[in-house]
C-alpha cells in the first residue's frame, strides 16, 4: 500500500484574484477552474513541473474562514516550495514585488528564503544542496 498527498486547500478571498497571483506571479499551472454553483468554484493550481502537491484555491465562505485568510498556520511557514533554479525563482519574486520575509541564506539542508503570498501566507522556496 502506498500513500500521497495529492491536495491541500487554501483559503482565500476571491478565486480570481488568487488565480492571477499563483499563475502570474509564481508561474503556477491553472490545473481546473469548475463552477459547482452561483458562489463556489473548484479551482486548482500547481507548482510548474512534474510531481508535487496541487492547491485546492477554497474561497472563504463566511466570518470564520474569513478570519483564517493569509494565517492559517498562526504565522509560521506554511507551504515548502522547492525548486531547482532558486535564483530565477528568486528573481521572479524581487520582479513582480513580493514580500520576502527571510532573505536567502545558505543552510544545512540547502538554500533558502521564506516569501509571503497575496494573502501573507508564509513560505519557504528551497533548492536542495
Amino acid at each position: 500500500m502506498a500513500e500521497r498527498l495529492n491536495q491541500l486547500a487554501l483559503v482565500v478571498n476571491d478565486y480570481d484574484e488568487a488565480i492571477t497571483f499563483y499563475t502570474q506571479k509564481l508561474g503556477f499551472e491553472l490545473v481546473e477552474d469548475s463552477v459547482l454553483s452561483p458562489v463556489k468554484r473548484w479551482v486548482v493550481v500547481k507548482p510548474a513541473g512534474e510531481g508535487g502537491c496541487n492547491i485546492l484555491l477554497a474561497r472563504a465562505a463566511n466570518d470564520e474562514q474569513r478570519s483564517r485568510v493569509g494565517n492559517q498556520t498562526g504565522g509560521r511557514v506554511f507551504l515548502f516550495l522547492y525548486t531547482d533554479s532558486f535564483d530565477e525563482f528568486y528573481h521572479r519574486l524581487t520582479q513582480n514585488q513580493i514580500a520576502i520575509v527571510r532573505q536567502p541564506s545558505v543552510e544545512t539542508y540547502g538554500r533558502v528564503l521564506v516569501f509571503e503570498d497575496l494573502y501573507g501566507n508564509l513560505w519557504d522556496l528551497i533548492e536542495s544542496i
